[in-house]
């Protein structure tokens, strides 16, 4: 069972980043089915590793785009990035020292983020990369 639904109102009208988007609410939903099956505890390392990884290669293709386009907010998107990275990697942290209550809270994180900074911040970009032609 989807926690969090993909659908074209979270479309940013760029294939590519659209695809990339769409794999990290796939990343939400495993980690909210595994904590539904109680296999959580199995799961969520090698999870958060993954989606550390993947959202550094998301938010460097995103920025690169930005940056050609000539986002004017590029500097604020990339301390949103920094900061959901680190906090990502906190909850790792907190993983490695035997926390075993981040489940919720990570899952909660993750669903705030992406419906959060996808509607409000990526939508923001949607004008000025479209005039720019940039893809």
């Amino acid at each position: 069972m989807a926690l969090f639904t993909w659908n074209n109102t979270y479309s940013v009208g760029i294939s590519n980043i659209d695809k990339q988007h769409m794999s990290l609410f796939d990343s939400l939903n495993e980690l909210h089915n595994a904590m539904l099956q109680g296999k959580a505890k199995e799961v969520t390392g090698t999870l958060i590793r993954n989606l550390l990884t993947y959202t550094r290669d998301h938010f460097s293709a995103e920025e690169a785009m930005l940056a050609r386009a000539s986002y004017p907010d590029l500097a604020k998107h990339r301390r949103r990035h920094a900061d959901f990275t680190q906090q990502i990697s906190g909850f790792l942290d907190r993983f490695e020292k035997g926390d075993s209550s981040i489940n919720i809270d990570l899952v909660t994180v993750l669903r705030d983020w992406l419906a959060n900074h996808i509607l409000k911040e990526d939508f923001a970009y949607r004008s000025c990369v479209a005039q720019s032609g940039v893809r």
